[in-house]
């Protein structure tokens, strides 16, 4: 869709005082907003992507207000009332040898420990809602990140060619030819124990500024080399052979006619990469190579319920199952951002 030099006339109106029909011209960002409102599951997955942002980010109001409890202390000897009985928040064993504890469950009450306890006796419900602050913002820290560098990247390659082109294609090869999951985990490993400094600024190991990072870096040749391969079909295109023909700087080119055709396409990878960048994320958490403690994500608590599996499986399965319907809703609401933006573009990486 050409949004520098395209518009739409699908309405008319009367002009005041002379009774005549005029088209009304429908700028093509209007045309892509009205599909994206018309497509009633991409409108459905942005509420409820919003609706597990906006529960995310009352974290703190939740753990103070309705759990009472600190999310990231442990809880080895308290108890909890529920139903008019005081119940230990993790009672013995009784099964096998009777060894160990077993956590409380899910007290099908609005307050401490609603989706019951962990194995350290912390709320899951409360730490489910700061895991999720963190999930969502290094995945949308990770995907802008990324987006800015593959289109810096891809413009550059794409417009300039020549020398510049065969540099950077080349870079984004050896960086296409490593597995993402490999290169993601290898960086993780050689930066976890690291500590970076950028001029007076000093990131450590524990930082979520490093899985962003890493997650920004491995998914750019996905993203530069489809906008490259446009760049590269916009030179040839009529109103940029015009631009050239009378004289238009290079820069004007790029700022005014390419650019603005190449935010569509980026806006379409949008949700797309922030759902891939939150799989990948929760997956180095898992392994813990990811976020480290004492901050919490979506894949860390499924780490934390690994061994609860079999007496209190919904520590694991709570991040899991939020996982899942973000990235659903992710993907739906990508195809319908792409259907509205680039209706011609094949896009699919999920």
């Amino acid at each position: 869709m050409n949004l520098s030099s395209s518009a739409r006339t699908d309405s008319s109106a009367v002009e005041p005082g002379t009774g005549s029909a005029a088209l009304v011209a429908e700028s093509p960002w209007a045309t892509a907003w009205r599909k994206l409102r018309q497509d009633r599951a991409a409108i459905a997955s942005l509420i409820v992507l919003g609706l597990i942002t906006l529960a995310c980010l009352l974290a703190p109001l939740y753990a103070q207000m309705v759990s009472g409890t600190d999310p990231f202390t442990t809880n080895l000897g308290g108890s909890i009332v529920v139903g008019g009985e005081s119940r230990p928040i993790l009672a013995p064993s009784t099964t096998g040898l009777g060894l160990g504890t077993t956590p409380i469950g899910p007290t099908g009450e609005f307050g401490p420990y609603l989706l019951g306890a962990d194995a350290q006796g912390r709320d899951v419900a409360a730490r489910l809602l700061y895991g999720g602050r963190n999930s969502l913002f290094i995945a949308a820290s990770a995907t802008l990140i990324c987006l800015v560098l593959a289109t810096a990247i891809g413009t550059v390659a794409g417009f300039f060619g020549g020398m510049i082109d065969t540099i950077l294609s080349r870079i984004l090869d050896v960086l296409w030819a490593f597995p993402i999951f490999l290169l993601a985990i290898s960086l993780s490993i050689v930066m976890l124990n690291q500590t970076l400094r950028i001029g007076p600024v000093e990131i450590g190991s524990g930082s979520l500024v490093l899985p962003i990072f890493i997650i920004g870096i491995v998914y750019i040749p996905y993203v530069a080399r489809p906008i490259r391969g446009q760049v590269k079909s916009l030179m040839s295109a009529e109103f940029v052979i015009a631009s050239v023909g009378i004289g238009a700087s290079s820069w004007r080119i790029l700022l005014k006619d390419v650019l603005p055709n190449v935010v569509p396409r980026v806006i379409v990878f949008l949700p797309l990469i922030m759902a891939l960048a939150m799989i990948i994320e929760s997956a180095l958490s898992y392994l813990s190579i990811g976020v480290q403690p004492p901050n919490a994500s979506w894949g860390t608590i499924i780490q934390d319920g690994q061994s609860l599996l079999y007496s209190r499986p919904l520590v694991a399965l709570a991040p899991g199952i939020a996982i899942a319907v973000t990235v659903l809703t992710l993907n739906i609401l990508g195809d319908g951002v792409r259907d509205a933006f680039d209706p011609k573009s094949s896009v699919r990486i999920v």
